[in-house]
């Protein structure tokens, strides 16, 4: 295998496990006790159609989840899994010669987002929740030649560890009304 062969070959760059680990556990932790809770209470939607609906709305959520990040010398490419239809979520790719900058943008929370432009002045938003994200950022600097040493990540690890940890903690109330639930339902 010759040095060109290697360097041809796409970077895959994946959500990072915790933030899709975290992310998955909150939904199960926010929706699995509504249908325990609808039948305790008779609420007017009934258990079945909610179970239907949480089912629905994890796999959507797992296929949002699936978001990589595809390089290779020609563009970069943002894609889901071929599963996860079109219309919920669509990707993008752009060659590297068609980004001219990096612009930084301030969110509603006050944190800091990074675009890249093209000459036509579109936007594609730089996906900050990889797992080797400075890698990433690298390798837009040695593609484009732009600076990016001021790139820095939206959110650190640590944050979803934090929302992680107090996930598990809401899947022991869960528990206990789960458990409550199927008490007073009985």
């Amino acid at each position: 295998m010759t040095a060109n062969s290697v360097n041809n070959s796409p970077t895959i760059f994946r959500l990072s496990p915790l933030i899709r680990i975290t992310l998955l556990t909150l939904y199960v932790a926010l929706t699995v006790p509504l249908p325990f809770l609808a039948q305790v209470t008779a609420a007017p939607v009934p258990p079945n159609f909610l179970w239907v609906g949480i089912g629905i709305g994890l796999v959507g959520l797992y296929g949002v989840l699936t978001e990589r990040v595809i390089t290779d010398d020609q563009e970069i490419r943002v894609a889901y899994a071929t599963w996860f239809p079109n219309f919920l979520r669509k990707g993008w790719s752009l060659s590297w010669s068609e980004i001219t900058q990096l612009k930084p943008r301030t969110t509603g929370q006050g944190a800091l987002v990074y675009y890249f432009l093209t000459p036509e002045g579109k936007a594609y938003l730089l996906p900050m929740r990889v797992a080797g994200f400075a890698r990433l950022v690298k390798l837009v600097q040695a593609k484009t030649g732009i600076d990016t040493t001021d790139v820095y990540l939206l959110s650190q690890p640590w944050m979803y560890m934090i929302l992680f940890v107090f996930t598990l903690l809401l899947l022991l109330v869960d528990g206990w009304t789960i458990a409550t639930a199927l008490t007073l339902g009985s």
